[in-house]
């Protein structure tokens, strides 16, 4: 006894094989569970979350020397850097409040600038002097009817700031049917990983608190105990682990065993 009490006072082992034998004897619960969270988050996808689709325009940032006040910035077309630079300053122009009142005016939308700027992305189109600007909401013919507004009313405000900027309209924006959220496929993926993962952790959490003796493989592992015999299942007829058979008997009608 004492013996044993310094066993599990001294160390707590986690059978890895006991765990991995154990979730493949429940598999199809993983399986079930994963299936199950794959089709909630189908359904999910599919029903519940609100689309939204995207349209953008694209603006040619001119290059020319400018003036901003009393300081001049001179760009050539090979300073990407500089060109970017400007285009992040036309895009805090975009985002500004009275910028976006004045599209909001124009296009006779019902948000405030605040929630209009949520819905604008705007930089570098694969990192030239074209800016590019994305309008992302839940329609999407208002979505272009946005970016359109924003291509006719942004080169007049950046024109009422900074002295000979200029930007010409590369390309319109038109309604894109295909949304952008939420992906079917995304949701679904993820329920699948998801609820086979939350099955295969709660099965495992099953077998670490497990304490029942299954065989004597697991005494010889977790104590010092010779084993010194074993009682054979006689009860399951289709056993064949020790090797052991019994006759079936049955009461006949007349009373007599058989």
């Amino acid at each position: 006894m004492e013996k044993e009490e310094k066993n599990s006072a001294d160390y707590y082992t986690i059978d890895t094989l006991h765990i991995l034998k154990s979730l493949w004897s429940r598999i199809w619960i993983i399986i079930l569970a994963a299936f199950v969270a794959a089709a909630a988050g189908f359904s999910i996808a599919a029903f519940a979350v609100a689309p939204t689709y995207s349209s953008f325009v694209k603006l040619y940032v001119n290059n020319s020397s400018l003036s901003l006040g009393t300081q001049k910035i001179s760009i050539s077309s090979s300073d990407l850097t500089a060109s970017q630079s400007l285009v992040k300053t036309y895009g805090e122009i975009l985002n500004s409040r009275s910028t976006l009142e004045r599209i909001i005016e124009i296009a006779e939308l019902d948000y405030s600038w605040k929630e209009l700027s949520k819905m604008i992305v705007c930089g570098n189109a694969n990192n030239t002097e074209i800016m590019k600007v994305t309008v992302t909401c839940g329609d999407p013919y208002e979505a272009s009817r946005i970016a359109n507004t924003i291509a006719e009313v942004l080169p007049e405000r950046i024109s009422e700031i900074i002295d000979g900027a200029s930007m010409e309209i590369v390309d319109s924006a038109v309604p894109d049917l295909v949304k952008v959220s939420p992906s079917i496929k995304k949701y679904t993926a993820i329920g699948l990983l998801g609820g086979a993962l939350a099955a295969a952790l709660v099965l495992a959490a099953l077998a670490v608190i497990d304490d029942t003796i299954y065989d004597e493989e697991y005494i010889l592992r977790t104590y010092d105990y010779p084993i010194l015999g074993k009682i054979p299942d006689l009860l399951d007829a289709g056993s064949k682990s020790y090797g052991y058979r019994y006759k079936k008997y049955y009461q006949t009608g007349d009373g007599q065993n058989s």
